[in-house]
């Protein structure tokens, strides 16, 4: 819920008294249309968190990996270049 803290648990009058005062303000025929809308932009906002949070997790994951550092020593046998 919208700030619970400052509202409290909400019981069943009122809920139903909130009901009653959105199908004064929209009517009954423009209800499914809202819940739709509220839904479709609930639907997009946890799917861009699942995203944010999938970013999060590889951004973590390259920290993570130690670098690889290249020695520029080589031993004398060893060395890498073919002699011609």
């Amino acid at each position: 819920m919208i700030f619970p803290a400052l509202l409290g648990p909400l019981g069943l009058p009122e809920v139903l008294i909130i009901l009653f005062i959105v199908i004064l303000l929209f009517g009954p025929k423009k209800l499914p249309q809202l819940g739709k809308s509220i839904g479709e932009t609930v639907k997009e906002l946890r799917k861009a968190q699942e995203r944010d949070d999938d970013e999060e997790e590889v951004v973590e994951e390259v920290a993570r990996k130690p670098k690889k550092t290249k020695s520029a020593k080589t031993k004398k046998g060893n060395s890498t270049k073919k002699k011609a």
